[in-house]
């Protein structure tokens, strides 16, 4: 999501919009089926890490999500010393733009959070693009912390698929985390910070709402910031 990208059209857009009194989004929601197996609860707050597009707006799902102790958005996939904006922008360190999410599996599970992915989150059929964004960066994956996740996500996308719930095959990612880095400051509640800027507006408001609509028991309408995180 450069901050400059297709600035014109995307302000005529955002006015058109606007002026009708709606919010749109680039990418719709998709009412999916809850995945068939899910990890087990634990006792201990678990990790999981999200790659949807812009982090932005999987930052600001996962923020209104119920359980979700800490959602940052940052790079994952490559190496420490490539991760900063402009170099991970390139599309040549292997970074995907990502959410690491800190969450209660006594309170959601990471099969809830799967299913919230796919389904307001982001759209998991567009290979290496997600909206108006190009690039690998820009790519559907998911870095798993344990060999449950793996099963999970991977049976999952394997139920989906099975059941065309989308009109194309989902081409996200499966592969082990092998390192997160949180990005800049300025990128940190992005969407909350600036609710009407004309990318969020127009590609990321809709998923909040979204989520409210579709997973109204899982929804809460104050996000868990990074700015009010402790630790």
């Amino acid at each position: 999501m450069p901050i400059s990208s297709n600035l014109t059209s995307l302000l005529v857009t955002v006015v058109v919009s606007l002026g009708a009194g709606v919010a749109c989004a680039a990418e719709e929601a998709v009412v999916i089926p809850p995945p068939t197996i899910d990890e087990t609860a634990g006792s201990a707050t678990e990790t999981a890490i999200f790659a949807g597009g812009c982090f932005w707006g999987v930052q600001g799902v996962f923020q209104h999500v119920k359980g979700v102790e800490s959602a940052v958005s940052g790079y994952a996939g490559g190496e420490a010393k490539t991760a900063q904006y402009e170099t991970v922008s390139t599309g040549s360190t292997g970074h995907a733009e990502a959410v690491e999410v800190r969450f209660d599996p006594k309170k959601v599970s990471y099969g809830r959070l799967l299913q919230i992915f796919f389904s307001v989150a982001h759209n998991p059929t567009q290979l290496n693009f997600q909206g108006p964004d190009r690039g690998t960066q820009y790519r559907s994956a998911l870095f798993v912390t344990a060999p449950e996740q793996r099963e999970v996500a991977e049976r999952y996308i394997d139920q989906l698929d099975k059941a065309h719930v989308f009109p194309q095959p989902i081409v996200t990612k499966v592969s082990e985390a092998a390192g997160f880095y949180p990005a800049e400051a300025y990128h940190q509640d992005f969407l909350t910070r600036n609710p009407t800027y004309p990318y969020i507006v127009y590609n990321d408001l809709a998923k909040i709402e979204n989520l409210k609509s579709l997973f109204p028991t899982d929804y809460r309408s104050q996000p868990v910031l990074v700015g009010k995180t402790k630790g």
